[in-house]
């Protein structure tokens, strides 16, 4: 890349690059903590399109530049902005927005994704952790959803998977207080998978990185898939719904590789199909 390109780069609200199998995305705005404006919510709409289409692509690591912060959430002087122009205030779902659906709307991306937590994660940066199906923090990490104490409410799925994640009680203090979570007290909670020192965070991700890897990719989305439909189905139903990664899944040559690889003692080699 040349400094032209370096340069228009850093200036990009969002930051995607896929290395082998890995797509990573960066919120690129850490002058204001990574909050998100309307761009940066375009831009991941894009980015989440691309994840999804690329079959290169078996899992997403989700960050935020710089060391302060993963993301503060909205923007909040642009937000005051539009507030001034007379657009309409947000409420619960970002449908006619930029970036809808977004990725805490995005109920049918089949690829997982990991949050890298570095610094604060709040408001709609914790509603985008919440979003994510691993989180790996540095103890730096800090969350909260403070909507309460602005006038606002967590639209972004906070205040609907805060309360699916960890006790009703603990939630709704969390919720109508805006108190903020330390990164042990995440883990405790089981909101976050592995907790680091910060020197270690990258060190802990590609662990988890090199794991998923290991695994077989439609396996992984048959997995998701039935794993997030199912959790307000009772269990007989769970058992009998029909799910679309699954049905892939299930006759792909994947399916096949995995048990010759181990009758013949060797490491699989996934094709995704």
């Amino acid at each position: 890349m040349d400094p032209v390109q370096e340069a228009a780069a850093a200036q990009r609200p969002v930051l995607y690059e896929r290395a082998g199998h890995v797509a990573r995305v960066t919120l690129n705005r850490p002058e204001v903590l990574n909050a998100m404006d309307l761009r940066t919510h375009e831009e991941l709409g894009a980015v989440w399109d691309e994840v999804e289409r690329d079959d290169q692509v078996r899992l997403v690591v989700l960050t935020g530049a710089g060391d302060r912060a993963f993301s503060v959430g909205q923007d909040l002087r642009e937000r005051a902005r539009l507030d001034r122009e007379g657009t309409p205030p947000t409420t619960f779902g970002s449908k006619g927005l930029p970036g809808w659906p977004r990725l805490t709307e995005r109920f049918s991306l089949s690829k997982p994704v990991l949050a890298r937590v570095r610094g604060y994660a709040l408001g709609g940066g914790f509603e985008l952790v919440l979003a994510c199906d691993l989180v790996v923090a540095a103890q730096s990490a800090v969350f909260a959803l403070p909507e309460a104490g602005l006038g606002l409410v967590p639209g972004a799925g906070g205040a609907f998977r805060l309360a699916r994640q960890i006790p009703l009680k603990a939630a709704m203090g969390y919720l109508l207080t805006g108190r903020r979570m330390s990164a042990a007290e995440a883990l405790a909670f089981g909101l976050v998978n592995e907790v680091v020192p910060d020197e270690r965070l990258d060190e802990c991700v590609e662990r988890w990185t090199a794991d998923l890897l290991r695994c077989a990719p439609l396996s992984q989305r048959a997995l998701k898939e039935a794993v997030l439909r199912s959790l307000d189905l009772p269990l007989e139903r769970a058992f009998t719904t029909r799910y679309r990664w699954e049905r892939v899944r299930r006759v792909s040559e994947d399916a096949r590789e995995g048990p010759r690889a181990f009758a013949e003692k060797r490491p699989p080699v996934w094709r995704g199909r």
